[in-house]
């Protein structure tokens, strides 16, 4: 494995393309310095350092860590346009996933529009060609297990560039903000987020409050299971788009899964406390103090394999072999 010695200059140029040039120390007081370069260089906001990345880590396939505190090897990227999908607000280079959750978001797209009446899926936000955290928006989406899918579908016709940009995504809700727009919610919607959510690989599925309830109250015309709603929780946000979150791959050991989502269908008091919270918000307590804001995520808080994918570059098509595992590092914040 070949590591970069230039990561700083690489970063702070934001240059296109992620293809780090390694020297050879012939010295030890080279080898020290280049060590010293490279610590630098991985210093401040984790984000900045993911962000930079444009191509993924030619590592094989594996989520490290926690959604909210990780990374991603061997990523592979949703094609822009599929037989059944479009992805959306591609300047942010964030079509990437682990290829487990790629397969499924291709799966969910053709077999939604073959036998729900969905006519394609307009995907938004993946993660990262080596996940982490991202320069704006989600906390997660670090270690490629998550998609956001729009509940507006696919036209039927090819995007422009300038609009997977622009198009908004259209929500669900009604003027109350507590219920959906019947205007615009409908019986397809029902039958693609329980197709998403009955896959085993799919460990929830995050909507707003209201859009819950429409899928509790509309569950029966999708068929008489129900099971499938535990895994749909409610959530601040996602009236606009349905979050899927895989759990933890069987070739990702450093990963960490969330515990399961409580039993039962969620349709009672769960719900309902919900759209209580949303209607009457709790009114925040004014500290004594404005508290200070929270910092960004460091290399040094996330799990130390995050170095390895950082660090690790393509090598030349005559020396390309099979994908290398990421080795194991045991640091105190993998433990966390």
């Amino acid at each position: 494995m070949r590591t970069t010695v230039a990561l700083a200059a690489f970063v702070l140029a934001a240059a296109p393309g992620w293809r780090l040039q390694a020297q050879t120390a012939s010295t030890p007081a080279a080898e020290k310095a280049s060590a010293a370069t490279t610590a630098k260089a991985l210093t401040g906001p984790a984000k900045n350092l993911f962000g930079a990345a444009k191509a993924p880590a030619p590592l094989a396939a594996e989520a490290i860590g926690f959604y909210a505190r990780g990374c991603l090897a061997g990523a592979k990227m949703l094609a822009t346009d599929g037989p059944a999908w479009q992805a959306m607000r591609l300047s942010r280079n964030r079509n990437w996933g682990h290829p487990r959750l790629i397969a499924t978001v291709e799966r969910l797209a053709g077999e939604a529009q073959e036998h729900d009446g969905w006519p394609g899926l307009l995907v938004g936000d993946i993660s990262q060609p080596r996940g982490g955290p991202m320069l704006t928006g989600h906390a997660s989406h670090q270690v490629g297990l998550d998609a956001d899918i729009w509940l507006t579908a696919m036209p039927d016709r090819r995007l422009t560039g300038k609009e997977r940009e622009e198009l908004s995504a259209i929500s669900m809700l009604g003027p109350d903000k507590l219920s959906v727009d019947p205007s615009i919610w409908t019986d397809s919607h029902v039958r693609l987020i329980k197709r998403a959510a009955s896959y085993p690989e799919v460990d929830r599925i995050f909507v707003h409050p209201a859009i819950k309830k429409a899928l509790c109250d509309g569950a029966a015309k999708a068929g008489p299971d129900r099971g499938w709603l535990g895994k749909v929780r409610p959530y601040w946000g996602h009236h606009y788009h349905f979050h899927v979150r895989m759990g933890c791959p069987r070739d990702s050991a450093s990963c960490r899964d969330q515990p399961p989502p409580p039993s039962g269908d969620g349709c009672g008091k769960e719900v309902a406390d919900w759209l209580s919270l949303i209607a009457a918000p709790p009114k925040p307590a004014k500290p004594a103090k404005p508290a200070r804001p929270k910092p960004p995520l460091t290399l040094a808080q996330l799990p130390g394999e995050c170095r390895v994918v950082l660090e690790t570059e393509a090598e030349p098509e005559a020396e390309a072999a099979a994908p290398r595992p990421v080795p194991a590092v045991r640091t105190k914040a993998a433990q966390q």
